[in-house]
């Protein structure tokens, strides 16, 4: 099974819009930011849609049309991009009911259960303690 990357291209997709408006430039387009994140311009689209439904991006039509921050690079924090881009919990149970008749099958909910929900709330924790400027200082730092 392979990792799910749509946060981090969310993420790298509004940092990079936010340099872009810092350095004079009021929208983005998504071939620009495509480019950067080195995927199709559909992706970028996509990801871009469900971040302006959650608040995080605008987009502008006609003439001069492209994507800009809604919010500072500051207050947007990764939970909040991860909220926007993941549709469910990071783990999940069976997906059929397992034989309630077995001990495994019949405990194995609630163990796993309790795991998952720590799991989730360490994980949404941590990711609200960083906002996107966190991320482009930490960029620039590398660059």
């Amino acid at each position: 099974m392979s990792a799910n990357s749509r946060l981090t291209i969310a993420t790298h997709a509004l940092t990079w819009i936010g340099l872009y408006q810092r350095r004079g430039h009021e929208v983005a387009t998504s071939e620009q930011i495509a480019t950067s994140v080195n995927t199709n311009p559909v992706v970028i689209r996509r990801l871009l849609s469900k971040l302006s439904k959650a608040g995080l991006a605008d987009s502008r039509r006609g003439a001069g049309a492209g994507w800009r921050l809604a919010r500072d690079l500051s207050a947007i924090t990764l939970l909040d991009v991860y909220r926007a881009v993941e549709p469910g919990p990071v783990f999940a149970l069976h997906p059929a009911t397992p034989d309630p008749e077995c001990v495994v099958g019949h405990g194995i909910g609630p163990a796993m259960s309790a795991v998952y929900d720590d799991v989730e709330a360490a994980l949404r924790g941590e990711l609200a303690r960083t906002s996107l400027e966190d991320v482009l200082r930490d960029v620039l730092k590398a660059a």
